[in-house]
């Protein structure tokens, strides 16, 4: 097998779900032409995390194979909200809201992709565009039953739940993006897979050869739930590199193997080693370091990643803060004084304003002198260190 011939293989196999067409897609790389590679990516939170970055990721193996990628920003989907993988409705955000939200999404996926040979488009340029008529057309090539036969629609459905019509609407649009850039390959994850479809059913419609699909597997955050922005368990593209390198020395070791193949690069083969490794008696923090410094040395560079680990052992080792530290729960905007009290790092708040007046109170490398500082998304899991032996991981 060729080199080209194995790049392929595993470009169709790691971390990878499912593919439709394979055989159609797999033929059609091996030919040698160039394919028009479609990711589109909602900005429904200001920041891409991992769990974003492992389709960015298959996109850039895509691109170094010398296809075309087509990375869409959903501006106008954005705003009407994609449940695919919500038990309950989805709010409308605000266009204001969204412009924010991907204010520093070309900085972030830029990281990842080649955005000087990638085509680049918001949605909205489209979207915004189509009336009554268009949407009817659009909606006659599905069936409501379709639509309600979604496993999360039909769950809600069966609990009484609402289930608005703008929900139903959403992968029309997703589809029509489809059909705008005339797509060959759209990339998504597994809770994408009706909403893929859904392109291929348009594009038959609209004349266009029905694009292939391939589905990558969801991976799960810190707190081993999916990982999610709403849930504070993400490791954003854009941390700095200490935080970056703490988030990934707290996963659970049962994430390791995930972790490898779907955020790294690492060869599989390596991969299959060091697994094999622990699993006969080595020790899964070291595994865990490597992991880290692999992936900060993709979105910092190998200098920040050797940085980052000297700081780890600075901070956690000679310092004595234990690896497994407790995590605890708290919401966005709350004191840390309040925090202090209630999780028995302090006997009440005057005692935890006390401790923070004396200087016994840190949070990662952030001396807290002010008991009115509060927390927000970007104290996602940093440690809170009061005194010498008391810690906690905060998880927002």
């Amino acid at each position: 097998m060729s080199t080209r011939e194995q790049k392929i293989e595993e470009l169709l196999t790691r971390g990878v779900a499912e593919v439709i067409d394979r055989e159609h897609l797999r033929a059609r790389l091996l030919s040698g032409g160039a394919l028009r590679i479609k990711l589109g990516i909602d900005p429904t939170s200001p920041h891409l995390h991992l769990g974003r970055a492992v389709v960015l990721r298959k996109l850039r193996d895509f691109q170094d194979l010398g296809h075309k990628v087509i990375f869409i920003v959903g501006d106008f989907t954005g705003v009407i909200g994609d449940t695919s993988d919500k038990e309950s409705e989805r709010p409308m955000l605000s266009a204001d809201t969204i412009e924010e939200n991907m204010r520093t999404y070309m900085e972030q996926a830029g990281k990842i992709i080649n955005l000087d040979t990638a085509e680049v488009h918001y949605n909205s340029t489209w979207l915004d565009k189509l009336g009554y008529d268009d949407i009817g057309e659009q909606a006659d090539v599905f069936s409501l039953a379709e639509f309600i036969a979604r496993e999360n629609i039909k769950k809600r459905l069966d609990e009484g739940k609402r289930v608005s019509l703008r929900e139903v609407l959403y992968p029309l649009m997703q589809g029509f993006d489809s059909v705008a850039v005339n797509a060959d390959v759209e990339l998504g994850g597994t809770d994408q897979r009706f909403n893929l479809l859904a392109g291929r059913r348009l594009q038959s419609a609209h004349g266009q050869a029905p694009q292939d699909i391939l589905i990558t597997n969801l991976i799960l955050g810190t707190d081993g739930r999916k990982m999610s922005s709403s849930w504070g368990n993400t490791i954003n593209l854009l941390d700095i590199p200490n935080d970056m390198f703490g988030k990934v020395m707290s996963i659970p070791d049962e994430l390791l193997l995930s972790y490898f193949t779907h955020c790294t690069r690492v060869p599989l083969s390596e991969v299959e080693k060091i697994m094999s490794g622990i699993q006969t008696g080595a020790n899964p923090r070291d595994a865990k370091v490597r992991l880290a410094k692999e992936i900060v040395t993709l979105y910092h560079g190998a200098e920040e990643a050797e940085k980052a680990e000297q700081y780890f052992v600075e901070t956690f080792s000679k310092k004595h803060i234990p690896q497994d530290v407790r995590e605890i729960k708290v919401a966005e905007n709350i004191k840390v004084v309040d925090v202090m009290a209630e999780s028995d790092l302090a006997k009440n708040k005057s005692d935890a304003r006390r401790k923070i007046e004396q200087g016994g109170v840190s949070l990662g490398d952030e001396k807290i002198s002010d008991g009115a500082r509060i927390f927000t998304k970007s104290d996602n899991g940093k440690v809170l260190k009061v005194g010498k032996k008391d810690f906690v991981r905060i998880v927002l």
